[in-house]
């Protein structure tokens, strides 16, 4: 009996703001001690408890399911420049899930399905990951670089090895018609 058994719907009190092609594929109610609330999986993002927007897939740097608990870091855009942005490591968010149903699944395969490509390299004073993101409703890749902690941000020497590091990655990912 237990094997058809079907998770109720999400309540019109929890349900996001979903935008017009937007829809849920997984929702998890948050545990007790964490003021209620509920994580829910779009084809677009990631809700979270608390906040009024979307953390769109390609936004989320690493998510991490302990097996009770869902812990998502988002990016943090320290600047846009030619071409990629240079994000960090935004302070991460933890949700109890005493009942995640599919939620961990969606939330890995979402994340995982938006790297296109990824690849650390040292620079200058310290180290980054370039990446590029698929972004649901936009052509192309996004690309991004992760800044690793203690890296400098305004050093004209890591930036200059960063751009040069996206741009050799681009032209490697580049389509052979383009």
């Amino acid at each position: 009996m237990g094997l058809f058994r079907r998770k109720p719907k999400l309540r019109p009190a929890d349900r996001p703001p979903l935008a017009a092609d937007e829809r849920v594929l997984a929702w998890a109610a948050v545990g007790d001690g964490e003021g209620g609330g509920v994580v829910v999986a779009s084809n677009l993002g990631l809700w979270l408890p608390g906040r009024q927007d979307r953390l769109g897939w390609h936004d989320i740097l690493k998510a991490v399911w302990s097996g009770r608990e869902l812990t998502v870091t988002p990016a943090e855009r320290i600047a846009e420049r030619d071409g990629y942005l240079l994000v960090a490591d935004h302070p991460a968010e933890s949700h109890l899930l005493l009942d995640p149903g599919e939620l961990p699944h969606q939330v890995r395969e979402r994340v995982t399905r938006s790297v296109a490509y990824t690849q650390h390299h040292p620079v200058p004073g310290g180290a980054g990951r370039v990446a590029a993101r698929r972004v649901p409703g936009v052509d192309g890749l996004t690309w991004t670089v992760r800044l690793d902690p203690g890296t400098p941000t305004d050093d004209p020497e890591a930036l200059a090895e960063i751009d040069h590091l996206v741009a050799a990655a681009r032209a490697a990912t580049a389509p052979a018609d383009a």
